[in-house]
């Protein structure tokens, strides 16, 4: 063999072996964290092989950034990190490199901080579909910006342009993109706008409604959406609003801030105040649904994040402080674990990814037999109410103040 014909062979083995690299690193990561609740909006990540066990200290931090007051989670899609935070009245929606942290570009406009019992800020979550980027305010502003330039497409003001009334603390709930449909909690049963001009599709009644997100789900074959409202859940039909069935759920302070979760023809619902949780049925009559109800208690109470549903099992932060684990399918109490305030989850690869209020960042086995710690860190400093997100190798969480930290738990 000649050296031309050797270089050209080395050559070919280094192309297929970077290739080989990069299909099983593809096979390793589950890639990204697109919108609220990840790629299939049950607070589940499709990762694998990330490093659940961590050195004294916890994982290495890759970058940190300051956003602004707010409650805001990640959203991370194509190499960016999107979040949001108030600062002197004014949100800004950030845009930052996913791995380093560099700003790539970043959107401001006007929007009170409305502290009320709590530090205000952003609520809602960006959303990121399509090559755009969704964004709610408390007071309504819904825009869609260019995911890669955060130039604005359209905006729309869902409180004065279309004069629905404001829930207490604000519009919660982060949008929802369904075929060429934008979907916010906003009014009684939700409004629906062009995802493309901001125009209206369809809008519910102007009263106020709850301040969870929708969540999309399929029946008999028609995409819905389940919606908890002022006081009730509610499906509907996602493309033109019609509602399909409703349940009532009346919470002190109307405050339903835990999305439902749905599994077949079952409903999950959950909500703080010392309210409970209930596990709803769906029976098929006549194009609409008759709810029964199968079973209701006060084993779990989420007052402001939702659980997440693993193997036939609810785990979730109730409103005492404690991670717990119930049996769906009978509502019982598995096991409770002390330690977490008004916390929140994940979940990946069969482990429970935990931040507690006080920003202590935990790993446990998804096991209804017993609380099995695998890492635990400190990584932020109270208050952390926001959901850690799980994205190529890195967990991305905040506090309350906006510090936010990346965390490396590649392998």
């Amino acid at each position: 063999m000649n050296k031309a014909a050797k270089g050209t062979s080395r050559n070919g083995l280094m192309v297929l072996m970077v290739f080989v690299v990069l299909l099983l690193c593809g096979s390793v990561y589950g890639g990204d964290w697109p919108w609220w609740r990840g790629p299939n909006h049950n607070g589940i990540s499709q990762e694998k092989g990330w490093n659940a066990s961590w050195p004294e200290g916890g994982p290495k931090v890759l970058w940190k950034a300051s956003v602004g007051i707010g409650f805001s989670t990640f959203a991370v899609s194509g190499g960016a990190a999107y979040t949001m935070g108030n600062a002197d009245d004014k949100d800004t929606v950030y845009c930052f490199d996913a791995a380093t942290g560099k700003e790539i570009w970043k959107h401001t406009y006007n929007q009170r901080l409305d502290a009320k019992y709590y530090e205000g800020g952003t609520l809602a979550s960006p959303m990121v579909a399509g090559g755009k980027v969704y964004t709610l305010s408390k007071d309504g502003k819904a825009f869609c910006l260019d995911a890669e330039s955060g130039k604005v497409v359209w905006q729309k003001n869902l409180l004065g342009d279309l004069k629905i009334e404001r829930t207490t603390w604000g519009l919660s709930g982060s949008p929802l993109v369904i075929d060429n449909l934008a979907i916010y909690n906003a009014g009684a049963t939700g409004v629906a706008l062009n995802k493309d001009d901001g125009s209206v599709v369809w809008q519910g009644p102007k009263s106020p409604g709850g301040y969870a997100t929708a969540v999309p789900y399929t029946m008999d074959g028609r995409k819905c959406v389940a919606l908890f409202g002022f006081g009730e859940v509610l499906g509907l039909d996602a493309a033109t609003g019609e509602e399909l069935w409703s349940h009532k759920w009346k919470t002190r302070y109307d405050v339903h801030a835990a999305d439902p979760i749905i599994v077949g023809k079952q409903v999950f619902i959950c909500s703080g105040y010392g309210e409970g949780c209930a596990l709803l049925e769906l029976e098929s009559k006549d194009g609409k649904y008759e709810v029964k109800r199968l079973w209701r208690n006060k084993n779990m109470r989420n007052k402001m994040n939702a659980s997440v549903l693993w193997d036939g099992y609810i785990y979730g932060v109730d409103e005492g402080g404690e991670l717990r684990c119930l049996d769906l399918k009978t509502g019982e109490l598995k096991w409770a674990q002390k330690g977490f305030g008004q916390g929140s989850l994940t979940i990946a690869d069969g482990k429970l990814i935990v931040m507690g209020e006080k920003g202590n960042l935990v790993v446990a086995e998804a096991s209804p037999g017993g609380y099995k710690e695998i890492s635990s860190a400190d990584v932020l400093a109270f208050k952390c109410w926001t959901v850690p997100v799980l994205a190529n190798g890195r967990i991305y969480v905040r506090n309350t103040a906006g510090d936010v930290s990346c965390l490396d738990v590649a392998k």
